[in-house]
């Protein structure tokens, strides 16, 4: 069975501080009449409420239900970005996962929020999930990208694609595109970054494989983009090397020093169970 995975990135016009959450049914169901195909609707950091962290919310709640009910009506897998999300006396920046059933599968809460601007606690946990038949996927929002620590705990955890919102509206988005690609070609991960765009940020989506090649790109202005993903291609990357070089994976499972900053065993990571031996030329005679 192949692993193929249709994505589409919804890079949308946010009005900053107002309920988005009309124009991003209408986006969904353009997605639908268009690009039927699509297995998966991704949006960006904060969208529904203009990246404002006001009024946080519990999860669930009533904005989250008309997606839930998108994407059962769809039978598509659904991150309608993230919310602010009220908890336990905290209020956290929390993307959800919505399957094609209407249920949230899965939850995470933003471990690096941006400081100082951004108020919000942070999450203390990584967030990947599966998708039947097809592979698992990890999820991070947009400053996370920054920390090389994250994305790469979500590929030891067994992600092969890394589904990242983002509110970028800065003039770092450049560098940010740079760590999608690095994050993508050190983790042999696909990397899904949906940027907003007006009031939401200054767009420049991109999807990138898992050798660090872009394969779609967008402009600063209201989009979609979308893509075909072969998570078999990750599974290729991983065997037999990026370019049919470098593996890292395999390196790093056969280290036999410590990490310092690794409190437990790397070796136990879940990536590390599907990898065949490192493959090692014979040695060079003088």
């Amino acid at each position: 069975m192949s692993r193929y995975f249709g994505v589409a990135g919804i890079q949308m016009n946010i009005l900053r501080g107002q309920d988005n959450s009309r124009a991003m049914i209408h986006r969904l169901k353009t997605v639908s009449l268009l690009f039927p195909w699509v297995d998966m609707v991704i949006f960006s950091e904060l969208c529904s409420s203009g990246l404002s962290s006001d009024p946080a919310q519990q999860i669930p709640n009533p904005t989250l239900d008309q997606f839930c009910q998108w994407a059962s009506d769809n039978n598509k897998w659904l991150v309608p970005g993230s919310f602010s999300e009220k908890h336990n006396g905290k209020i956290y920046n929390t993307a959800v996962v919505i399957s094609p059933e209407g249920k949230i599968e899965a939850k995470y809460r933003k471990i690096f929020p941006w400081a100082p601007l951004e108020t919000s606690d942070p999450g203390d946990s990584f967030c990947v999930f599966d998708i039947p038949g097809k592979g698992r996927f990890g999820i991070c929002i947009c400053y996370d990208i920054w920390f090389p620590e994250v994305i790469r705990n979500l590929a030891w955890l067994g992600a092969e694609a890394i589904i990242c919102p983002t509110g970028t509206y800065t003039s770092d988005r450049a560098q940010e595109i740079v760590l999608c690609q690095a994050n993508a070609i050190c983790n042999q991960v696909y990397v899904l970054n949906v940027n907003g765009a007006g009031g939401g940020g200054v767009g420049k989506s991109v999807f990138v494989d898992p050798e660090g090649h872009v394969l779609q790109e967008s402009g600063e202005s209201d989009t979609i983009l979308t893509e075909i993903i072969d998570l078999d291609l990750v599974s290729r990357v991983r065997e037999y090397g990026t370019l049919g070089l470098c593996q890292p994976w395999k390196n790093l499972r056969d280290f036999d020093g410590t990490f310092p900053m690794y409190a437990g065993d790397i070796k136990k990571g879940p990536i590390f169970q599907q990898l065949g031996p490192l493959r090692r030329a014979a040695k060079f005679h003088e």
